[in-house]
């Protein structure tokens, strides 16, 4: 038996391990998931014989296994790893081991593994990375062999799939709609296949985002959970799949991908698709164990911002397309008083750009509104102290505007035409010669000679009827292809610049986009009581200094709803803060109250962007209990926020998550915005005294047994900070 167990191949990293047996035809998955520890070769060979099913009745005559590239050759009746056909043939992928490789280090590790299907002429190497945070990253290239059959292949799709043990039973995954990103949605996981497909050109306002199953009721900070993200901004596949038969000795499967056009991938000899990475991770301590291993993973990129997040001050819902330059340059001078540290100009700065309905692809500043360019306002922003930033949506176009009249073959459509607009423009056809030499050299320029340090970077529709030339070849993927590309060049060019990817609000949040560049707009929503619950949940893969969070005006831009201003600036604490609204109107308690936040951000900005996101599993949403803990567990900081009233009087005891239960706090309630407005005659004790800065208490008081929180009204917040006792 223990013959076998040098064939057997696991990584290990942060309490999780990926396990493979090397076997023929295909190697198969043993297992992933907890830690199984150290094994022996008797441990190893014992996992390879109780990773052997039973063989069932009206099946099979060989037990069932789920390989590494599952296919219906393996008696797999489920999704297949790959599909398609060779001049409508070579259907029935029959797949033969020719190689592995193997990197196993103290903390991860990599395994390649190689086929061949000799009847398509394919070669396929599927690639795992265990990283050091415990997330498993999963990619596949397909390569047609030289010799092959001239005729292309067609590929329909590749698919990463993972197995998940029974206990795994509960799906949580994300929908939502513009102002209402990352809703979460839950339900048993059942016989068949849910699958989740996006056709937006991008992952969407309603995108997945992350699927997770777990053990039926796991919350935030318990119950084991297994999840997948596809690190793709364009059309995208999740799927969690459960056969009466199961998967081997597992009982369903995880699995994601981009999702393929009909066409848009032949593979002619010589050619190679390479797919997105698809980020798997196991968590034994519920949801926020899963955060944490993909903040980790973040944190740990080599380009992940490092320097610290300045507040910035966006113009849009202070100006909208109302340009004027002075009112601009005071706009400026009350930003630099109450301590913002980049100014972003917004839509509106371009030829003739008075409206959303003309100018996209212009992107030459209008005269008749700034005479004498941007350069006033830019020189005056730095000698401020601030940085200053631009908005662009370099991948879009205005039909009425210079660059389509000039070049209608530049517009992504059909040959017949043009579909119907949305929000008045269309999309440019990024893999057109010539289309993204001209963007690039008119941002290029546009940083040069502005001096910008900041892209807030635009993608305001859905991409429809995605296909390119007289041959209408679909082109969805290839418009990815490009704008990475477009990316990466820009930034090669101005290492320094930074990106924000904004697509209508959080439309395209994704790691292929992170990749490029440094934060994510969460939502065009600055309502604080729809912020609470787009940013928790945007927390469940980035970490907050990735996501902006801004404090907007009163009354909503997105919904009317009036709020007080200490809710809004506690709520927009948490992430990468900024303001938008024209606080030139603001009273002088307004302004004090945002200079007081400023300071507060930039005192607390190294705990909140390198601790621990922790949530609190509490009954009902009409309260919320989130913070960030130091790693070291010496401080934190908390925010309890009412959206909504409920039928309790009392909140009662809540327990603090992720505290050191060994050590003594001092327990602080930050007052620096104004304290919230509570639906009580009088607090509780520890209140007044936190509030005094006063208070001390153990640590396994906090955790274990929690706070008797007040009862604030609705849409309010507190803010609690916590720091090691002396």
């Amino acid at each position: 038996m223990a013959d076998s167990t040098a064939r057997i191949v696991p990584l290990r990293a942060a309490g999780t391990a990926f396990v493979v047996e090397l076997t023929e035809p295909v190697p198969r998955v043993l297992h992933w998931g907890a830690d199984l520890g150290p094994l022996s070769a008797d441990d190893l060979a014992a996992l390879s014989l109780t990773a052997e099913p039973a063989v069932l009745n009206n099946s099979l005559d060989s037990p069932r296994r789920f390989t590494v590239w599952p296919t219906e050759a393996d008696g797999w009746a489920g999704t297949p790893a790959h599909h398609g056909h060779l001049d409508g043939g070579a259907a029935a992928p029959r797949l033969t081991t020719t190689g592995t490789s193997v990197r196993q280090d103290a903390e991860g590790g990599e395994l390649a593994v190689s086929l061949t299907d000799a009847a398509a002429g394919l070669d396929i190497t599927i690639t795992y990375r265990l990283e050091p945070s415990g997330v498993l990253a999963v990619h596949s290239e397909i390569t047609r062999q030289p010799d092959a059959d001239p005729a292309p292949y067609d590929l329909a799709q590749v698919t990463a799939l993972l197995p998940l043990p029974r206990r795994a039973g509960e799906i949580l995954d994300f929908t939502g709609k513009w102002s209402r990103e990352r809703s979460p949605q839950r339900r048993p996981l059942a016989h068949g296949t849910y699958a989740r497909d996006v056709r937006r050109g991008k992952p969407g306002l309603d995108s997945p985002y992350l699927v997770a199953v777990g053990v039926p009721g796991f919350g935030f900070r318990e119950g084991e959970v297994w999840g997948v993200h596809v690190a793709w901004s364009g059309d995208q596949r999740y799927l969690v799949e459960q056969l009466p038969e199961g998967a081997g000795v597992h009982a369903a499967v995880l699995g994601g991908g981009e999702l393929l056009r009909a066409g848009e991938v032949r593979l002619a000899p010589g050619d190679t698709h390479r797919t997105p990475v698809c980020h798997y991770a196991w968590s034994g301590a519920g949801l926020d164990g899963l955060a944490d291993r993909f903040h980790t993973l973040l944190r740990d990129r080599p380009g992940h911002p490092r320097r610290p997040r300045p507040v910035i001050l966006n113009s849009w819902e202070a100006v909208y397309f109302d340009h004027d330059p002075e009112r601009l340059l005071r706009l400026a001078d009350r930003a630099a008083e109450v301590g913002v540290e980049r100014f972003v100009l917004d839509d509106g700065w371009f030829r003739g750009r008075r409206s959303d309905r003309a100018g996209l692809g212009d992107w030459t500043v209008d005269r008749e509104v700034w005479p004498d360019g941007l350069a006033p306002l830019a020189d005056h922003v730095r000698s401020l102290g601030m940085e200053f930033g631009l908005w662009v949506e370099p991948e879009m176009v205005n039909l009425d505007s210079d660059l389509a009249r000039r070049h209608p073959e530049w517009v992504l459509a059909p040959a017949c035409g043009a579909g119907p607009a949305a929000r008045q423009q269309h999309v440019l056809d990024l893999s057109h010669p010539g289309v993204v030499d001209h963007l690039l050299g008119a941002l290029d320029a546009l940083v040069t000679e502005y001096g910008v340090a900041y892209l807030k970077w635009d993608h305001n529709r859905e991409v429809h009827e995605a296909v390119s030339g007289p041959a209408d070849r679909p082109a969805a993927r290839a418009q990815v292809e490009a704008l990475y590309g477009l990316l990466d060049t820009l930034r090669q060019r101005h290492p320094s610049l930074e990106i924000e990817s904004c697509a209508s609000g959080g439309g395209r949040v994704d790691l292929g986009i992170l990749a490029r560049t440094d934060r994510v707009w969460a939502s065009d929503c600055n309502d604080p009581v729809e912020r609470q619950s787009i940013q928790r949940w945007t927390g469940q893969l980035l970490p907050p200094e990735l996501v902006g969070a801004h404090v907007g005006p009163d009354p909503s831009h997105t919904t009317a709803r009036v709020s007080s201003d200490t809710f809004r600036l506690a709520t927009a604490l948490f992430g990468h803060p900024g303001i938008e609204q024209d606080i030139t109107r603001c009273t002088d308690e307004e302004v004090a109250r945002l200079t007081a936040w400023t300071a507060l951000y930039r005192e607390l900005r190294p705990l909140l962007h390198g601790g621990r996101t922790v949530r609190a599993d509490l009954p009902g949403d009409a309260t919320l209990l989130h913070g960030v803990v130091a790693h070291d567990g010496t401080a934190a900081l908390y925010c309890w926020a009412r959206v909504a009233t409920s039928p309790e009087g009392q909140p009662g005891r809540v327990p603090l998550p992720g505290l050191d239960p060994a050590r003594r706090y001092r327990v602080r309630v930050r007052t620096d915005v104004g304290l919230p407005s509570f639906h009580h005659r009088s607090g509780p004790a520890w209140l007044t005294e936190a509030i005094d800065d006063r208070l001390t208490l153990p640590g396994a008081l906090l955790t274990a047994a929690g706070l008797p929180m007040p009862q604030l009204n609705p849409e309010q917040a507190l803010l609690i900070e916590l720091r090691q006792a002396d």
